[in-house]
């Protein structure tokens, strides 16, 4: 079964790349997309984006990434043969967030979604607490810069 595994991912942080990592090892092949959501204000631009994504998923064979910065989910899902989207949940305010938008999802082209739980030890990890700390020096030591800090950026 093929997934999607769709966000804005700016920038991939370790929470994501926890869930690729899990829905790698469920579904046969997994597409992380980066997707244009019109609430946020991108950060980095796209193509440092994908990159950053292509070395997250580097040891992960059946994954491969993408981008669909127009239109919706469903019209890149039906476009690709993708039957389940996945989404990480950090808690009860993800799944707040993300039920109406499965519903939808199911509702217009009978697309499944599967929640991953994050992991406790990566829930307080989002892109956007990652970028407002990333120009703080030594501000990310306790969550870690794995692959996908910044190449210009050792890790701490």
């Amino acid at each position: 079964m093929r997934a999607l595994f769709p966000g804005s991912f700016d920038p991939v942080t370790q929470g994501h790349q926890d869930v690729l990592r899990r829905a790698a090892l469920l579904f046969d092949e997994v597409v992380v997309c980066v997707m244009f959501n019109a609430n946020k204000t991108g950060r980095l631009p796209v193509a440092e984006r994908l990159d950053r994504l292509r070395a997250a998923a580097a040891c992960l064979s059946n994954v491969t990434v993408d981008s669909h910065t127009v239109g919706l989910l469903v019209d890149y899902c039906r476009g690709t043969g993708v039957d389940v989207v996945v989404r990480g949940v950090r808690g009860a305010a993800d799944l707040d967030y993300e039920m109406p938008m499965a519903r939808m999802n199911h509702e217009l082209a009978g697309i499944e979604t599967f929640f991953i739980a994050a992991d406790p030890a990566l829930a307080h990890i989002s892109s956007t607490l990652v970028s407002t700390m990333s120009d703080r020096p030594g501000s990310l030591r306790s969550i870690g810069r794995g692959p996908a800090s910044s190449p210009s950026t050792p890790a701490a």
